[in-house]
Order: structure tokens, then sequence, then C-alpha cells
């Protein structure tokens, strides 16, 4: 095979990294990323491949949180290798190539950016043409056992083997999996492919106590408010009680928000909309519609129309500084949707809204959603947002107070429509009214701005053809 090493060459190594030597076994935690022994001097090798982190939507410093194989491992195209998690979403790095995973250059708690080096996979050589002798044989499926009486049935243990076989999972699944103190390569997935899903992980940890999790870091800017400490009383004095952890995004959101309602001079500005006209082309476009599988809702009107408006009210799309001296104005209209997930609320953002029409925006929130509640959102999907509409109108209420998602000035919340009477200068008629709640930062926005903004918007959702205008 071409690539071979001898004791005088030693072992080849790629340009950017010289090639180091695996750590002891000693040096690495037990388990089953535990690292094996390099090969011995005098082996043939294929050629080495560096893995780098790919695009992860200009995040750096983002943590590692699991090594998904060990040294000596065979990795298939695509399979993930290590799994970051920054604040708002969990993220594989996968292999780009086939081959045996030679070294780590990275390990649990170091923090990585957009083209870092990863790990080392040695990929046959071109002109090879069988598999390299030293290359670790596939390991036999392991032996199923049965489960012990009570264990939820989607997820099935396997039984233990010397050899570790890395668990195709989910990051939804792991980061759960981490949370509840569950040993992710003992269970089989039921998902596609045998992949680990969010379900397998929860139907396995059913009595299984979460584990503590760590404290969101604070900071005081000078700008904090002298309080009193959070009471901490024995609940169990006065009665029975259960304990649960609050995963990861909602801490992180429980974090913002604090931040944002405490920093943000929150005024709210309540209005009406006419909207029957627009239900009955939304329920007709949708009867017209049926053969492309795309359902126009509501979410995608209102994204129309607040991109419309952002274009005549820039002070609504803009972002104070820190010291807030500056308003930065943007050009450009991305509007965020609050969406409801299994572990907190989660804002993917649709990029250039003003300049995409209903269609494209039902499709694509319809996606993003979808993305939101199985844990596939990328960091990229809820960064850059310059508005956000916060609808809870498939739940209930006529009104509430939405908290700013900074660093934005203004989010709109959005109730539940209902038929009301309504005065039309001679008689009381029927008419289907949308409340909306709009928030807004008063360093930034004044109370008639405001009124202005959202009684333009009522207009336009009662006659959408206002935005030809």
């Amino acid at each position: 095979m071409a690539g071979c090493r001898t004791p005088s060459t030693g072992m080849r190594s790629t340009p950017a990294s010289p090639i180091r030597r695996p750590p002891e076994p000693a040096a690495t935690p037990p388990g089953p990323h535990a690292a094996r022994s390099a090969q011995p001097v005098g082996e043939c090798m294929g050629r080495l491949e560096e893995i780098r982190v790919p695009d992860i939507g200009g995040q750096t410093g983002v943590p590692v949180i699991e090594l998904m194989a060990s040294v000596g491992d065979a990795v298939a195209v695509g399979q993930g290798l290590v799994t970051l998690e920054s604040d708002k979403a969990t993220i594989e790095v996968p292999s780009p190539v086939a081959g045996v995973l030679r070294e780590w250059k990275v390990q649990v708690g170091d923090t990585l950016s957009e083209g870092q080096q990863v790990a080392l996979v040695e990929v046959e050589a071109a002109d090879a043409g069988a598999v390299p002798e030293t290359a670790p044989p596939a390991p036999s499926p392991p032996a199923v056992v049965e489960p012990p009486p009570g264990t939820p049935a989607p997820a099935v243990v396997a039984a233990a083997t010397s050899v570790p076989v890395p668990p195709h999972a989910s990051p939804l699944a792991r980061r759960i999996a981490r949370e509840r103190r569950v040993e992710i390569q003992r269970l089989r997935g039921t998902a596609r492919g045998g992949r680990i899903s969010r379900e397998d992980v929860l139907a396995a940890v059913q009595g299984v106590p979460a584990a503590p999790h760590d404290a969101v870091a604070t900071t005081q800017d000078g700008e904090g408010f002298a309080m009193l400490p959070w009471p901490e009383p024995d609940f169990s004095r006065f009665g029975q009680v259960a304990t649960q952890s609050m995963g990861r995004v909602r801490r992180i959101s429980a974090a913002n928000l604090s931040r944002n309602w405490v920093r943000i001079p929150h005024v709210t500005q309540h209005e009406d909309a006419d909207i029957g006209a627009l239900e009955a082309l939304r329920l007709q476009l949708n009867g017209e519609r049926p053969e492309d599988g795309v359902r126009l809702t509501l979410l995608a009107f209102l994204i129309k129309a607040c991109a419309g408006l952002l274009g005549r009210f820039p002070d609504f799309n803009a972002s104070l500084d820190a010291g807030g001296e500056t308003l930065v104005l943007k050009k450009y209209v991305h509007i965020g949707f609050a969406t409801d997930t299994a572990d907190g609320l989660v804002v993917p953002v649709v990029r250039d809204a003003d300049r995409k029409g209903l269609l494209d925006i039902a499709r694509e929130t319809a996606a993003l959603a979808r993305q939101a509640r199985e844990g596939g959102l990328a960091a990229a999907d809820m960064q850059g947002g310059c508005f956000t509409i916060s609808s809870l109108g498939g739940i209930g209420g006529n009104r509430f107070t939405p908290i700013i998602n900074a660093p934005e000035v203004a989010i709109l919340g959005v109730s539940r429509a209902a038929m009301r009477p309504v005065w039309d200068g001679q008689a009381f008629q029927p008419r289907l009214m949308l409340p909306l709640s709009l928030s807004y930062d008063h360093r930034v926005i004044d109370g008639a701005a405001a009124a202005r903004f959202t009684t333009a918007l009522a207009q336009v959702l009662a006659d959408m053809r206002r935005l030809l205008l």
C-alpha cells in the first residue's frame, strides 16, 4: 500500500500539523472512547486527512461535549466524530471521509471555532485495492438481552461488549442522555437506520433522576439592582415534592430573558386587527392549492406584513449598542418567530422576508418549525433576526406582554382571533378580531411611533393590498 512508513522514515504527517502520538491509555478516561495504541513503526499507512470544524454559523469558542469514536475505530462518510454544544444548538462534526481514526486533536472541554482541527483519519491510498490489514475488523452486532421488567419497549438495551460501538444518535438524544445520566451506547435506536432518537432516550430514563446541571454564569456590569437573596425553603417540610432538571435551552433562555427584562425599559402597545377578509383569502388560497402541500398560515401573513412595515418604520429594524449611544439601522429584514419545543422556546429566523412571497414564507416557516421540534436547527438558523413574532393564537388568551429578544428593539405578540361586535357607525357588526401586543424598547421607540406601527399593521392585516403602496 502507498504511504508505508519504516523506522527510518517515521510516521507520515499532513503539512498543517505534525502527528502526535496518542496519549497513554491511563490518561484517557475509561469508557467507550478510550484511546487505543498507535500503529507499530514499520506498518503501512494510507493518506492522513485532517478533519476540521465546518461552517457553524460564525460561532466561536463552542465547547466540545463528546467524542463519538475511539482511536482505531473505522469511520464512515458523514459519521459524527465530535459533538459541540453552543447556547442554542447541539452540533455534530461529521467525517467527510471514510477510514480509520488515528488521532484526536481535541478533548472534551476544549472550545472550537470554524476551521479548527478535530482529528486525523487515515484513508486508503488511491492505488490500494484492499482494506489495510491493520484496520480493525467490523464488530459483530451486539447480542440483545431481555430488558428487566418495567423497562419501556422503544429503547433496547444491548449486552456489554469489549469492542466499543459508537452509538448512532441525534444530537438532541445525546444531550438528553448526558443530562439524565443514561449510557447511550447501551441503547438501540428505533428511528430510521437504527438511529437513537429523543423518544428512545426518554423511554429509557423513566425513573432515572436528572443529573445536576452547570450553573449559568452571570456578570455584574454596574446596571444591576440590589436584591435580597433568592428564598430557598425546604419544600419537603410541607409535603411530598419531586425535582426536575431544566434543560440547557431553558436555562440559557431564562438567563437571556432575565437580562432583557431588567435592562430594557419595556412598554407594550395593544391593538386589534380585523382579519375577516384575510382569513377568507387564506382559506380560499389553501383550497385552490391542495396538490403542492404548502398550507398558508396566519404566521406567513404576519411575517409578510411586518417585513413590509419595517421598511417604513426603520427604528423598529434597529439595534442599540451596549453603551446605549449608537443605533444600528439594518438594511436587511430577517424575521424570527418563537417556536415551542419540548426543550423550550427557540427562535428560527426567516431571512430576507421582505423579498419573499407568502408561499415561500409558509414553506420556510413549516420547515424551520419542524427542524426546531426535532432538535435539528443549526446555530445559523437562529441568528441575525431583526424583529420577532411570538404567536399564542393556537393556544388561547387575548393579551400578553412579550419580552424583547435583545439586541432587537421590538417584538410582536399575537393572541387568538375571536368574533367580536364592532361598531360601524350605525350598528354593531360581527368581526373576526386578532389581538396584537407590541412590546418595544422605550429608549429607541416612543409611544407615538409604537401606536403608528400597530395601527399600520392592523390596516395591512385588514387589507393586504396596502403592502403594494
